[in-house]
């Protein structure tokens, strides 16, 4: 998949690269520790196949909470909406993506959405499949049609770093286990959740996720339906309400696009009908999302009318 360097992009890059030295990287998943906070680069895929960059883009990243989007989708597929919004709600929440107060709070004791670490996992929990490896392949398969390559894979050493440091992701299960929201073993569902989170991409395979979802789960290039358009247009809904974490109302006034962000410092957006965007850069802000990656959609949004609100 070739994509052509843009000079008006690489000057946004350039100028977004500033913002690093204010950002973190998130070391609390060891060997994630090892990104290099000043990297940043962008891709914008078009329908038509066009696709524009600047930056790093050879560098690869995983997907962390970006994949709640796409096994949201899965499990929407799987299970129904019925079944799946009976364990996991559809309202944001002001607090940090991995709190575990709202659950000890609310009756029962279900998370809010799907974009919050409890939510993400009930969604994983109800991926169809017999053993982790079958529920995982059956994701996979789904990410490496949207981007349009079947060698996309999970990076082990990421999924062995977080599965060992997850300890906060197993309180959250523990208790949806006592409140009933889950009934697997909950060593299994790491398994699979890490190795979810840990699957690799660059920014360009991104942008062709992104923009899947930007054309309502529809792929101009194989002439499928990959996802239901109705699926597709609750997962974006989602992406604009939750998909920046506690930033996500902000986001949405300053950028407006349906977007999802990761820890890893990748950013998924979709603008509807339009194009997808995928983008990487490590050093985070405050709420973990990438800070030069937010500054670079103000760059984008700003030139080019891109919010839809």
């Amino acid at each position: 998949m070739a994509c052509r360097s843009n000079q008006e992009l690489k000057a946004f890059v350039n100028e977004a690269r500033n913002c690093t030295t204010f950002g973190h990287i998130a070391d609390y998943i060891p060997v994630l520790g090892k990104a290099r906070p000043d990297d940043l680069s962008i891709a914008i895929y078009y329908p038509d196949g066009e696709c524009v960059s600047a930056g790093e883009i050879e560098k690869k990243f995983t997907l962390q909470s970006i994949s709640k989007v796409i096994s949201l989708a899965l499990v929407l597929m799987d299970r129904g909406k019925e079944q799946v919004f009976q364990r996991v709600g559809m309202e944001p929440t002001g607090d940090p993506f991995n709190s575990i107060a709202k659950l000890e709070t609310t009756a029962p004791a279900k998370p809010l959405n799907p974009m919050i670490n409890a939510g993400a996992l009930v969604v994983t929990h109800m991926i169809e499949g017999e053993e982790v490896e079958n529920r995982l392949q059956r994701l996979l398969s789904l990410i490496r049609q949207m981007a349009n390559n079947p060698s996309i894979q999970v990076n082990e050493e990421v999924a062995r770093s977080e599965f060992e440091t997850s300890q906060l992701n197993r309180a959250l299960c523990y208790f949806l286990r006592q409140h009933k929201v889950l009934d697997e073993d909950v060593e299994d569902l790491m398994d699979l959740y890490t190795k979810q989170c840990a699957i690799e991409m660059n920014c360009l395979e991104l942008g062709r996720i992104g923009m899947v979802f930007a054309m309502n789960g529809y792929d101009p290039d194989s002439k499928k339906q990959l996802i239901p358009e109705d699926i597709a247009r609750i997962c974006k809904t989602f992406m604009v309400t939750c998909g920046m974490y506690n930033a996500s109302g902000e986001f949405a006034i300053k950028i407006g696009i349906p977007a999802k962000s990761g820890v890893s410092g990748g950013i998924m957006g979709a603008v509807p009908e339009r194009f997808g965007i995928g983008i990487f850069g490590p050093a985070l802000d405050e709420k973990g999302n990438s800070i030069a990656g937010i500054k670079l959609l103000e760059l984008l949004s700003e030139n080019y009318q891109l919010s839809m609100f």
